[in-house]
């Protein structure tokens, strides 16, 4: 499928949180904006075209969920995740992450614990403190650049009181796609101490080659508590429709159903149902395209940053379309540091700080814009960076 992913398509005055919302985010509009995680890309045209043949019938009433939309979803898991999944295991939710604060609720009572992994995204940690739970840090190790799972650390942190786990899988920010033995070995601690394990899998589809993701689910054992969470909206670039999905056994897929249910929470809307059905139907030559453009992108970036920015050390993503700089290098603190993104460079990324103390020194670049706008971009960082004084 040829699909034009250098076209670029002015996104201001769209109510774009990305690029609208810079000014009060950034403290201004002067930057190229490569900071929320949603891409610059048009949607596939099969989504485009549900969406126009829903909007050509005047009636926008409540919406049930198809047939039609299951099966394009257990259709896509099955195909390109070898994970067969029963339509009755399937519950439509508004969105990851009020699925991330209704497991919050669902699992662990006010005061208990529940495991993050940071630098993580930043709703992991407040679906725990906004609901007056616990939050336990299992801190990602570092190892000559990778970031890994501490085991033997999440075995004291599920040993603290912990009801639950919350695991980024593949990782945000970092970029890692999780390894067979990695989850097994999570998972081993998970059953030792009676842990619900949920496995936010948004990013699941987008993972480059010599890398394969493994749905958590796919590894569980009988009794093993397991709610994976999934949507098109990463991977199809939707993710203003709000529509995903959980995956759970009755127990934990009911008790999160209830906690919707007290908030009388529908996902139910029908243009997000459209795209939905269609985007896992029909988008997979499009994404097979965007993953090919994406690899370039990111291949091109790591080698620009790595020979020409002193300072700065790019985290080569397995998975998602995020990149992790390390730029302890740099000498300078968090604020300096965003301060010189935004003032010297120009550039509107998300400070590694705010993923947690373990990000400090880093920031997240999003590569899902056309190529031109990343080597603009990378021209501006380039230029900064060897404009700073010798050693920060």
């Amino acid at each position: 499928m040829s699909v034009d992913f250098d076209r670029l398509i002015a996104r201001e005055g769209t109510a774009s949180v990305k690029h609208d919302g810079r000014a009060s985010y950034f403290g201004t509009t002067a930057v190229t904006p490569l900071w929320v995680a949603d891409m610059d890309f048009a949607a596939p045209p099969a989504v485009l075209d549900a969406l126009a043949a829903r909007a050509a019938h005047p009636v926008f009433g409540y919406s049930l969920y198809p047939d039609g939309a299951f099966d394009a979803l257990t259709g896509w898991l099955a195909s390109r995740h070898r994970w067969s999944v029963a339509r009755e295991s399937v519950l439509m939710c508004p969105g990851v992450v009020p699925t991330l604060y209704a497991a919050v609720q669902a699992f662990a009572a006010e005061g208990e614990g529940v495991i993050v992994q940071p630098p993580v995204y930043p709703p992991f940690f407040s679906a725990i403190r906004d609901t007056g739970r616990r939050v336990i840090e299992n801190p990602l190790l570092e190892r000559d650049g990778r970031w890994t799972i501490d085991l033997d650390h999440l075995e004291r942190c599920a040993a603290d009181g912990a009801k639950l786990l919350l695991l980024c899988s593949p990782h945000n920010p970092v970029g890692r796609v999780w390894s067979h033995e990695e989850l097994d070995g999570m998972l081993d601690v998970a059953r030792r101490h009676g842990l619900v394990v949920l496995s936010d899998e948004i990013h699941h589809d987008l993972i480059y080659p010599g890398h394969t993701h493994i749905p958590l689910a796919t590894l569980a054992q009988p009794g093993d508590r397991i709610v994976t969470t999934v949507a098109p909206s990463k991977t199809f670039n939707i993710p203003g429709l709000g529509l995903s999905a959980l995956i759970a056994d009755d127990a934990e897929r009911r008790a999160i159903e209830n906690v919707f249910g007290r908030l009388h929470v529908s996902a139910s809307n029908p243009f997000s149902v459209a795209a939905f059905e269609a985007a896992y139907r029909d988008g997979g030559p499009w994404l097979d395209a965007l993953m090919n453009y994406l690899e370039t992108t990111r291949d091109e970036a790591i080698a620009r940053i790595a020979h020409a920015m002193p300072g700065i050390h790019p985290v080569a993503p397995e998975g998602t379309y995020l990149l992790w700089l390390d730029c302890r290098g740099l000498g300078i603190d968090d604020t300096a540091l965003r301060d010189f993104f935004i003032r010297e460079a120009g550039l509107g990324l998300n400070p590694g700080i705010s993923f947690g103390t373990a990000g400090s020194g880093h920031m997240r670049l999003n590569l899902a814009s056309p190529r031109s706008v990343i080597r603009t971009a990378l021209d501006s960082l380039e230029a900064a960076v060897r404009a700073l004084p010798r050693g920060g």
